[in-house]
């Protein structure tokens, strides 16, 4: 059931497209929420637009004019968390060179977005749950204590109350977060949204690489439902990338999205050329994909530790610390 506004809708951003009930029903909700001073947590799936979410609850708030400061959780450094999130005085350790003021200070009159909050280690988790009961905190070094003026917006594509069952996510801290919360639609559950979603996304592809925007014909457009896209918004808006740049006539024909996307099936006899230089992009896209998420389960599993994420794997801890920092800002779009 759709949440009912008596108040005029503010705008949301262009990239919110879609009018499938379940996608309105999330609209609705951050509408409802954007002027809350309460924290957010909001899920779902990789690829469903939440941050989108969160910039669009900092845009409809009274805190639009202050900074929107997003974190990756799984990047925060387990030893200096307490530093990253609420600085530090100088000298407060051996590496203090100079003072921090900390991510909390940086967000003050705005957001503060904690993306991968599954991937924040216990000790940073015990450190939020402090500055979440009365949004007090105490630099590291100093004996004065400050009042934060942030709103904490979580966001996680996993089950939270699932890691609090299992003790791997603190339950206190869960209910803390999840005071307002809202679930960003997988694309699966949005059939509806897929032509005019893809559109926009060619729009968007013209826009960034040059040239026209292109139209899907209909044989291509057909093929779309017939794909679960559990990447969601992101992998579509790569695969019709990858369309843009290959497709060489002014529509993209169902044969140019069947060798960007084998999941949408392989080109039948007597259809387009092979090109060996499609099937090596497609195996870099791959493997890098398979990496990501790869990277990406193994810090959440080890709560955002890099050495016990290594350990869990069987891996050389050097070697996973470059695939994180090579992978944490998100899938690297192909070549």
């Amino acid at each position: 059931m759709l949440l009912s506004e008596p108040y005029p809708q503010p705008e949301l951003p262009r990239d919110f497209v879609g009018s499938s009930p379940v996608f309105l029903e999330a609209l609705a909700l951050i509408r409802r929420f954007a002027p809350s001073r309460a924290p957010l947590l909001i899920t779902g799936e990789s690829g469903t637009g939440k941050e989108l979410a969160a910039l669009a609850a900092h845009a409809l708030s009274e805190r639009r004019g202050g900074p929107f400061i997003p974190v990756n959780c799984g990047a925060l450094p387990d030893t200096l968390v307490e530093s990253e999130f609420f600085g530090h005085a100088k000298g407060a350790f051996t590496d203090a060179i100079r003072a921090r003021q900390g991510l909390v200070r940086d967000s003050e009159g705005g957001t503060l977005f904690l993306d991968e909050i599954e991937a924040l280690s216990p000790r940073g988790q015990v450190s939020l749950l402090r500055f979440l009961q009365d949004a007090s905190f105490r630099s590291l070094g100093e004996e004065q204590r400050r009042h934060g003026n942030a709103r904490v917006v979580a966001a996680s594509n996993v089950d939270l109350r699932e890691l609090a069952d299992r003790g791997v996510f603190r339950a206190d801290l869960l209910f803390r977060l999840d005071v307002l919360s809202i679930r960003m639609p997988p694309l699966r559950e949005r059939p509806d949204d897929l032509g005019p979603l893809a559109a926009h996304l060619l729009a968007k592809a013209a826009q960034r690489e040059g040239g026209k925007p292109k139209r899907l014909a209909q044989a291509a457009s057909d093929l779309l439902p017939s794909h679960p896209w559990p990447g969601n918004v992101r992998e579509l808006e790569h695969v019709l990338l990858r369309a843009h740049l290959l497709s060489t006539g002014p529509r993209i024909e169902a044969d140019d999205l069947r060798r960007c996307c084998a999941a949408l099936g392989s080109a039948p006899d007597g259809g387009a050329p092979v090109d060996i230089g499609v099937l090596r992009r497609e195996k870099q896209f791959a493997v890098r994909e398979v990496e990501r998420r790869f990277v990406e389960r193994a810090l959440a599993q080890a709560n955002g530790n890099i050495s016990e994420a290594a350990r869990l794997c069987k891996m050389e801890r050097a070697t996973l610390s470059r695939l994180a920092k090579k992978y944490r800002a998100g899938a690297p779009l192909p070549a």
